[in-house]
């Protein structure tokens, strides 16, 4: 069996690349950092794209692609360190009118955390009593609903979640390489270094396993392999940035470089769906089953 790209789904992939280059560049991240406020243009944009309605069917006014080409433009959305509650919308393009085409922005309760709350048309889940909590990442506001009921994860939001992840991994991985090839010490690129190399190939080889899990969990569509996926991709997501943020040194801290961002928003992923603890469980369970 081949995992190879059909030329269609690089299309898709390529041509939402294109549309966060255009529009969610590095000077629009910058700008919303420390003041997140959702851009209900862009979201529009992204309606417009099918990025909502990219698993609907034709016949209910969606794209009527499936969830291998979902996690194709939820990488790219990770890469782009994209903003807003993107997988709460997805989930509810099929039943919250607005969803698909980018009017409506839907939020959802996950494990007591709240994304992007504030903003929100529609909350998915109790959301009473929520309380803002200072977020690691200066672009996902967060909320927390005390005393919330635990709810079992939804898979394809678990997927997704690792594809953004892997998107973010991916993106770090590239930074590192960039900055190795032209950062000097004692007259040389620091990517010389055998240090800087472990670093770098690490970090390629994380990025590539998880990728190959995503991919194929986005084909069975097994909640055993979608946990598997889970894992390899928040581990290689944030031990990733980590390493990216080792070889850029302290300007990888700064809030010209993007280092850190990637390091956070990962971090705040890795907290989705009960986080690790829940794939584990699943994996445990099959193991043991």
């Amino acid at each position: 069996m081949r995992f190879q790209l059909s030329d269609e789904q690089r299309a898709l992939r390529d041509g939402m690349r294109e549309l966060l280059a255009r529009r969610f560049d590095g000077g629009t991240l910058r700008a919303a950092v420390g003041a997140p406020c959702l851009d209900r243009g862009l979201w529009r944009e992204l309606g417009a794209a099918g990025f909502f309605a990219l698993r609907l069917p034709e016949a209910d006014g969606g794209v009527g692609l499936g969830l291998p080409e979902a996690v194709l433009v939820f990488e790219e959305a990770g890469r782009a360190l994209l903003t807003g509650p993107l997988v709460a919308t997805h989930l509810a393009a099929a039943d919250v009118p607005g969803a698909a085409t980018g009017e409506a922005v839907v939020a959802r309760v996950d494990g007591g955390l709240v994304e992007w709350l504030a903003e929100a048309d529609v909350v998915r889940g109790d959301a009473s009593g929520a309380v803002p909590l200072c977020s690691v990442d200066p672009l996902t506001p967060l909320h927390r609903v005390p005393g919330a009921a635990a709810v079992a994860p939804d898979p394809v939001a678990v997927l997704l979640t690792a594809a953004e992840q892997l998107g973010t991994a991916t993106r770090a991985c590239e930074l590192a390489v960039q900055h190795a090839r032209t950062r000097e010490q004692f007259g040389q690129p620091i990517g010389a270094f055998q240090a800087v190399k472990h670093l770098c190939a690490e970090m390629l080889v994380r990025a590539e396993t998880a990728r190959a899990a995503v991919y194929a969990a986005a084909v069975t569509a097994d909640p055993v392999d979608i946990a598997a996926a889970r894992l390899l991709a928040d581990e290689a997501a944030v031990r990733g940035t980590r390493d990216c943020l080792q070889v850029h040194g302290g300007m990888g801290f700064t809030w010209e470089a993007q280092v850190h961002l990637h390091m956070k928003r990962a971090w705040v992923r890795a907290q989705r769906g009960g986080g690790n603890t829940e794939s584990e469980e699943t994996l445990a369970a099959e193991l043991l089953g």
